[in-house]
């Protein structure tokens, strides 16, 4: 069987188990086993497509693993405007009990309001900011 051949079969492989496990790091490492067979294609020694398959996989995961350290971490759920509408949206508190939380009418039923932490709690227009069961968490406009 041809270098290339094998490289291909590893490459396939490799892909084979990130569809099943969804490591998105196994796809990296497979680019580098595809550089392994183009070098094998290109009449590269054993040596220089081990070098190349580990050179280009291993780049990939680095420059994959900077790019996630740089990108603004994800919203809990309930934070999450993508996933719960209700984020954003703005409510009207009348009165705030001593334990700092009160009851609103928003979307034609009733639900318990709380405060961000470190609010003061004053009657008026509030944003929701997170949705976290049937309590909605907000703070003031």
């Amino acid at each position: 069987m041809a270098e290339s051949t094998i490289w291909w079969v590893l490459a396939g492989a490799v892909i084979a188990v990130e569809l099943l496990t969804g490591t998105f790091y196994l796809l990296m490492l497979s680019m580098g086993m595809v550089a392994g067979a183009v070098a094998a294609h290109l009449g590269a020694t054993a040596a220089t497509q081990l070098m190349v398959a580990a050179a280009v996989g291993g780049g990939f995961v680095v420059a994959w693993r900077w790019y996630k350290k740089t990108q603004p971490r994800a919203l809990p759920a309930g934070a999450n405007h993508d996933a719960i509408l209700d984020v954003g949206e703005t409510v009207a508190v009348e009165a705030w009990t001593p334990d700092g939380t009160s009851s609103v009418k928003y979307r034609g039923a009733n639900w318990s309001v709380s405060l961000v932490a470190g609010a003061t709690p004053t009657p008026g227009p509030h944003r929701i900011v997170e949705v976290v069961g049937s309590r909605l968490v907000v703070e003031k406009l």
